[in-house]
């Protein structure tokens, strides 16, 4: 599985986290950015990268993290075949991938810890759709 995984200044020691946190299970990630805390990129750049990555099927899914995670799931979801849900918790994040087999996790940096943020991409990742 590759995924692409980017963030605004608000998610970058999130996405930092999750990125080490998916590397140590092997999954190859293609981090989009911001590269640092400071870097002035905005979320509206970034979630377009990675949702016309999931959209043209160059990843199999993407996660992107902002201040709330909304933002960027706003911004995901006017792409062509991305499913994106803002997930703050472990249920939320089953039910995104069981019900409607969203293909892009969002998450907020202001409102989730790294080790959260993790245990979110573990039932994410894991999770199959139940069609019907």
């Amino acid at each position: 599985m590759k995924i692409a995984i980017g963030a605004d200044p608000y998610g970058f020691d999130i996405k930092e986290a999750v990125k080490q946190h998916l590397q140590n299970k092997g999954i190859e990630v293609e981090d989009i950015g911001v590269n640092n805390s400071t870097q002035e990129t905005p979320y509206y750049q970034v979630a377009a990268q990675v949702s016309q990555m999931v959209g043209t099927q160059q990843v199999e899914r993407g996660i992107l993290v902002c201040g709330t995670g909304m933002g960027m799931a706003i911004i995901a979801n006017k792409y062509p075949h991305v499913y994106a849900a803002v997930c703050e918790n472990s249920f939320a994040a089953e039910k995104s991938r069981s019900i409607n087999n969203y293909n892009v996790l969002t998450l907020g940096g202001f409102v989730t810890t790294p080790l959260v943020a993790q245990e979110i991409v573990d039932i994410w990742l894991t999770t199959e759709f139940k069609q019907g």
